[in-house]
C-alpha cells in the first residue's frame, strides 16, 4: 500500500505484525532473502572511486554464503550466542559478512575506529569482547597500531582476526600488505592472529554448524551511541528490533516496482549503515553498492557520486547534512538522475535552504527521517508519497508508537502534550532495544505511561495535527541564558540562510552573570570570504528572539565534524571553555597557563587547570562559572 498520511499507517497496522514479520532473526531474514532470488545481485564493492566501474560483486546466494561461512568461523573459534564479536573495520564487503555472520553466531559489537586508543580499549573492555576484528596491517590505517599495544591489557580478548584488503588491489600492493603482515605478526606475541578469508575457506557455506535457532529476543548486537560526553554508552540490540525496523522502514517506501538500488557511503558502524544501507534492502532482494571503504569520507566519493547514480541507476541513498551540501558543489545537471527517486536525510536537522537548493537542483525527494540507535534506526519518516513538510521529521513507522509527553520535574510522566506543543519526544514499539550494558546507565532512560514502558529519547519536539513530527532541539543541547531557554536551531537556520554560509553551530559559552550566553561557530562556502562581524550583524536582523542573538560568530576553516558527518558540539564547547579560562587568566596578569578539556565518562566536559601556586588567585574567579575544574599543580 501506499504511505501518504497518518491514517495509511494505521491500516496497515489492521494486521498483526506477525502476519508481516516472516524471519526471526537477521540471519534468517538473509536466508529467506536468498532462497528467494538466489543469482540476484545483492553487493557491489567499488574499492576506488574513480574507477567506479570496477567492482567486486556477489549474487544473494553467494553473499548469503560469505554470511554463514563467517558465522561458522566465528563459531570455531568459541563464541556462543552470548558473547561478544567486535569490530574495527572500514566498509569492506567483509564487514558486512562479520556483522550478520557475528550475529548468526554470537552479538556483534560495532566500534568507530577513528577513536583513540583508550577508547577502543575500554569499550572492548566494558562490552568484555572476546574476539575483535580488524584491519590487518594497511598503508594509510592506523586501526591495528592502535589495537595492538592495548591486547596485553584486555584479557578477555582470545582471538584477533585480520581482514586483509589484498583482494582488492593490484600485484605491487598485495606484495607492499603481504610484507607489512608479515612483520607485524613476527613483531607479536600473544593473543592469537587469524585471517579472515582462511577461517572463512575452511567452512561450510550451507548450513550453521552450531546447530543454533536464533530467538527475536536474543540479543544481536552492542551499539556506541553519540560518544559526545565522555565514553559512550553501550546500547544493547535484538534481533526483533533489527528485523522489525528493517521490515517498517521498507513498508514506509512502498509500492515499488522491482527491485532498488541502494548506494552506502555512511559508515557500517553506524545504524543508520547497517540497516538502512544494509539489512533493509536485502530484505527486500536489493542490490547495494557499497561506496567504497571510506565512504563518503573518501575524498574522490562526493566527485565522482553523479557518475555513479548515472552509471549504476541508483534509487536510493542516504547521509546527513553536510553530504548533501557537499554534493551540491559538484554540478548534477550534466548527469542522468532520472533513476534516483529518494534521499533520506537524517542524523542532524536539515537547513531549509539547503534542502530546497538540493530538490532543487536534482529533482530528488529528501525524506527527512528521526531515530536513534536505541529505536533500531528508524522511528519516523516523511511519507514518500504523500505531503513532505520541509523541516520537520515525519510521521511514525507502523507498529512504532511515538509522542510529545510532558513530564513533572522528577521526570515522571505528567500529560500528554497539546497538538503543536513542545514535550519531550517519547516511543515506544518492536524497534526498542534491551537497554544499556552499563546498568547504571538504564536509570530515567524509561517513562511509565498507563503501565507501559516507553524510551524517553531526551529529545524535545512537537506533534502537529496530523501526525507530523518536528523537533525542536535536544534538552541537553538547549542554550540556558540566565534561565531562559535558547533553542540553537533558530541561530542555526539564520545564519544559514547566509548565502556565504556552509554550516553554522551555536552553543552557550560559559558567561559568569548568566550561566550561558549564545555564541555560534560558521564554515563558509568555498571561495567565499565574510567577516564574523557581518555575520553577526545578519544574525541580529533575523533572529527575533533577542536573546538568542549570539554574542558573537566565529569563522572556521572547517567545523569539527564527527565520523558520520554531524557537527560535533562537544568541540567547539571545549574550545569556548579553555577560551573563557584563558581570558580570565589574562586579565589577571597571570602568566600563561596550561588549560586541557577533556569529556569525562562522568562529569561530561571537564577542564585541566595547571596552575600551581597561581590556584588561589584564579579558583575564585572561576568559581563564578559553571564550570568542571580539576587542578593540577
Amino acid at each position: 500500500m501506499s504511505v501518504q498520511t497518518l491514517a495509511d499507517i494505521t491500516a496497515l497496522e489492521s494486521a498483526p505484525l506477525a502476519e508481516h514479520l516472516l524471519a526471526a532473526s537477521t540471519y534468517e531474514a538473509l536466508r529467506r532473502s536468498a532462497e528467494r532470488c538466489p543469482d540476484a545481485p545483492a553487493l557491489s564493492f567499488i574499492p576506488q572511486a574513480s574507477n567506479f566501474r570496477r567492482t567486486f560483486d556477489w549474487t544473494y546466494a553467494q553473499l548469503f554464503a560469505d554470511i554463514t561461512r563467517a558465522a561458522n568461523a566465528f563459531h570455531a573459534l568459541g563464541i556462543t550466542p552470548t558473547e561478544v564479536v567486535a569490530f574495527l573495520l572500514p566498509n569492506l564487503p567483509e564487514t558486512h559478512f562479520t556483522i550478520w555472520g557475528g550475529e548468526a553466531a554470537g552479538i556483534v559489537m560495532a566500534i568507530n575506529p577513528l577513536l583513540e586508543a583508550r577508547q577502543i580499549a575500554s569499550l572492548l573492555q566494558s562490552a568484555n569482547a572476546s574476539v575483535v576484528v580488524t584491519l590487518a596491517p594497511t598503508p594509510g590505517s592506523d586501526s591495528w597500531a592502535k589495537l595492538a599495544p592495548q591486547l596485553g591489557d584486555l584479557p578477555a580478548v582470545r582471538h584477533v582476526v585480520w581482514v586483509s584488503v589484498e583482494a582488492y588491489a593490484n600485484e605491487q600492493q598485495r606484495a607492499v600488505l603481504r610484507a607489512l603482515a608479515e612483520r607485524e605478526r613476527a613483531q607479536h606475541s600473544g593473543v592469537p592472529i587469524h585471517d579472515l578469508r582462511a577461517l572463512m575457506d575452511a567452512q561450510p557455506a550451507t548450513h550453521l554448524t552450531s546447530g543454533r535457532q536464533i530467538r527475536p529476543q536474543e540479543r544481536s548486537s552492542y551499539f556506541c551511541t553519540g560518544g559526545t560526553t565522555g565514553l559512550p554508552k553501550i546500547a544493547t540490540r535484538t534481533h526483533g528490533s533489527e528485523v522489525f525496523n528493517a521490515w517498517a522502514m521498507a513498508a514506509h517506501l512502498q509500492p515499488r516496482s522491482g527491485s532498488q538500488v541502494i548506494f552506502c557511503g555512511l559508515p557500517l558502524f553506524h545504524v543508520n549503515g547497517q540497516l538502512v544501507t544494509g539489512l533493509m534492502p536485502w530484505s527486500q532482494g536489493d542490490h547495494v553498492i557499497l561506496g567504497t571503504a571510506q565512504g563518503y569520507r573518501d575524498p574522490e566519493v562526493i566527485p565522482h557520486f553523479w557518475d555513479m547514480v548515472e552509471h549504476f541507476g541508483i534509487n536510493f541513498f542516504s547521509g546527513v547534512p553536510t553530504v548533501y551540501s557537499a554534493l551540491l558543489r559538484c554540478d548534477p545537471s550534466t548527469r542522468d538522475l532520472s533513476s534516483l527517486r529518494y534521499a533520506l536525510c537524517g542524523a542532524a536537522p536539515m537547513p531549509v535552504e539547503l534542502f530546497r537548493e538540493f530538490e532543487n537542483r536534482t529533482g530528488v525527494r529528501i525524506l527527512e527521517g528521526y531515530g536513534l540507535t536505541e529505536g533500531a534506526c528508524v522511528s519516523s519518516v516523511n511519507p514518500p508519497h504523500g505531503e513532505r513538510r520541509v523541516g520537520s521529521i515525519g510521521i511514525r513507522l507502523a507498529y512504532q508508537d511515538m509522542r510529545a509527553v510532558i513530564l513533572d520535574p522528577a521526570g515522571e510522566y505528567e500529560r500528554d502534550a497539546h497538538t503543536d506543543e513542545v514535550g519531550i519526544i517519547a516511543i515506544r514499539g518492536p524497534n526498542l532495544f534491551d537497554g544499556y550494558l552499563d546498568q547504571s546507565h538504564n536509570q530515567g532512560i524509561w517513562i511509565d505511561i498507563d503501565g507501559q514502558r516507553w524510551l524517553n529519547t531526551g529529545d524535545l519536539g512537537r506533534q502537529d495535527a496530523e501526525g507530523y513530527f518536528w523537533l525542536t532541539g535536544r534538552k541537553k543541547e538547549l542554550i540556558i541564558r540566565g534561565g531562559h531557554n535558547i533553542d540553537p536551531k533558530q541561530i542555526e537556520e539564520a545564519l544559514q540562510a547566509h548565502p556565504a554560509v556552509a554550516l553554522a553551530a551555536a552553543i552557550g559559552s560559559p558567561d559568569a552573570y548568566s550561566g550561558e550566553v549564545p555564541v555560534a561557530y560558521v564554515q563558509l562556502k568555498p571561495g567565499v570570504s565574510c567577516s564574523g562581524e557581518a555575520l553577526l550583524a545578519f544574525a541580529s536582523e533575523h533572529i527575533s528572539e533577542r536573546a538568542a542573538i549570539p554574542r558573537r560568530v566565529e569563522v572556521l576553516n572547517e567545523l569539527p565534524l564527527t565520523a558520520v558527518g554531524k557537527i560535533f558540539k562537544p568541540g567547539l564547547q571545549q574550545r569556548e571553555a579553555i577560551a573563557v579560562v584563558k581570558r580570565e587568566i589574562a586579565d589577571l596578569g597571570l602568566p600563561d597557563i596550561r588549560v586541557e578539556a577533556i569529556q569525562d565518562n562522568k562529569r561530561g566536559l571537564l577542564l585541566n587547570i595547571y596552575a600551581g601556586t597561581f590556584q588561589p588567585s584564579l579558583a575564585p574567579v572561576l568559581g563564578r562559572y559553571s564550570l568542571q575544574i580539576q587542578w593540577h599543580d
